[in-house]
């Protein structure tokens, strides 16, 4: 079935009524998930437009790359369930898993692997642009501007009607941000750029970027790499979230897709959304101890407080979010190879306990979410809380670009442009400034 043509002959439909007249509305069916009622004609037909803030109960494209059912607790990659990529793969078998839509074969997988680590430089005369920006710059400030830069330096791969040109820009794209992030951390520490190293893995380069100094020899821990490139997995896509959103919308004005991607990131550096991990760190910070716990579970519930318990609760996930099991395993792993003992974990144990089994979070379906223990894991391997959204954009930047291309080869793909209802002052007559009171 062609959903948007709806040339299914046993299509489904609905009725709309409004006063005396009614008005079928086509019905259409995934492969999995709730059915969706196609509107698109109603203001055309009807005359009248949806109302819907938030976008709570509106799919804005059909997509076949990832699955969320936020009642299960169950997020699918292309098919595959999340918590067995980020068992059994690596985050570049993930990254051909978004773009191509399947497992790749041993040779799939080299050849993809190869093109990925050859894009790892970026020009250098990108480099000077870093001097631009004052020392204290915030790296997600430095990435906005970087990325959406790379369109001036490539433009060999900013023809979106070419599908090599799309292919070339997607492998750029997923090959040079993880230098640009580490570019925007060595900048705001005062630390001279690390070249990447091709003979690494994925996430061993990246922590080595970082990581590494040029007067001591730097080898990377495969602990805190396996982790690193587990949380890449984790984040690597998450349906038609904000930032997702807004990349489709600006790819739909065929805007190149480095500046779609610089405006993934820079919504992406909402608190609400990228940031969320970095508040559930400063959260148990504030909390501090497992004895005060008490404390602001009842501030919590308390509807007159303003104290929200974050890393609580999803947008979607109505159930455990299955990307922080994974999250809270490789937590630990790497508190036990570093041999810390943060006592926030401590309180975020407790905190997930209480939640698990309280009847006011029960009902309220408030589980424990990834930015609950991601901010831990983060800070344990040595970023400052400035660098967790960076990371966070670094790992979406495969989904963004899947989205992106999707939509781009998508025929039926057109300027996205939503309506509103105005509430504003009705038509009325200018007057002079002599005139006004």
């Amino acid at each position: 079935m062609d959903a948007k043509s709806g040339s299914n002959a046993n299509l489904k439909t609905g009725k709309l009524t409004l006063g005396d007249k009614s008005w079928s509305l086509p019905i259409y069916e995934g492969t999995i998930g709730p059915d969706v009622v196609d509107v698109s004609k109603l203001y055309s037909e009807v005359g009248i437009f949806t109302y819907d803030p938030g976008f709570t109960s509106t799919g804005s494209c059909d997509s076949k790359i990832t699955y969320i059912d936020g009642d299960q607790g169950i997020l699918l990659y292309r098919g595959y369930p999340i918590e067995d990529l980020a068992e059994h793969g690596d985050f570049l078998e993930t990254c051909y898993v978004l773009l191509y839509g399947e497992l790749p074969t041993a040779a799939q997988k080299e050849d993809f692997d190869n093109r990925v680590v050859h894009h790892t430089m970026i020009h250098e005369q990108m480099t000077r642009f870093f001097q631009g920006f004052r020392r204290d710059a915030h790296p997600m400030a430095v990435m906005v501007g970087c990325v959406g830069a790379l369109s001036a330096f490539y433009h060999d791969s900013t023809d979106i009607s070419d599908p090599t040109q799309r292919m070339i820009a997607s492998i750029r794209m997923i090959a040079k941000t993880p230098t640009l992030a580490a570019m925007a951390y060595k900048y705001f520490i005062g630390q001279p750029f690390v070249y990447p190293d091709n003979k690494l893995d994925y996430a061993s380069n990246f922590l080595r970027m970082c990581f590494a100094v040029p007067c001591e020899e730097y080898r990377p821990n495969p602990v805190l790499a396996r982790a690193m490139d587990r949380i890449f997995i984790l984040h690597a896509d998450h349906e038609q979230n904000a930032s997702t959103s807004t990349v489709r919308l600006a790819g739909s004005t065929g805007a190149n897709p480095f500046a779609c991607i610089a405006a993934g990131i820079a919504c992406l550096w909402g608190p609400a959304h990228g940031g969320a991990n970095e508040a559930a760190l400063k959260m148990l910070g504030e909390i501090g101890s497992v004895d005060r716990i008490p404390e602001y579970i009842k501030r919590a519930k308390d509807p007159d407080d303003s104290f929200r318990l974050m890393g609580f609760g999803h947008r979607v996930y109505k159930h455990y979010d299955p990307r922080a099991r994974v999250m809270q395993k490789t937590c630990h792993e790497v508190l036990q190879e570093l041999g810390i003992n943060d006592p926030l974990l401590d309180v975020a144990l407790e905190l997930e306990r209480i939640a698990l089994n309280d009847d006011y979070f029960i009902q309220k379906r408030l589980y424990p979410n990834i930015d609950f223990y991601s901010g831990i894991t983060l800070r344990a391997m040595g970023f400052p809380t400035t660098m967790f959204t960076v990371l966070f954009a670094l790992a979406r930047t495969v989904g963004w670009i899947a989205q992106w291309k999707e939509m781009i080869e998508d025929p039926h793909q057109k300027l996205a442009r939503p309506r509103q209802l105005y509430t504003g002052s009705p038509r009325r007559d200018y007057q002079s400034i002599s005139r006004r009171k």
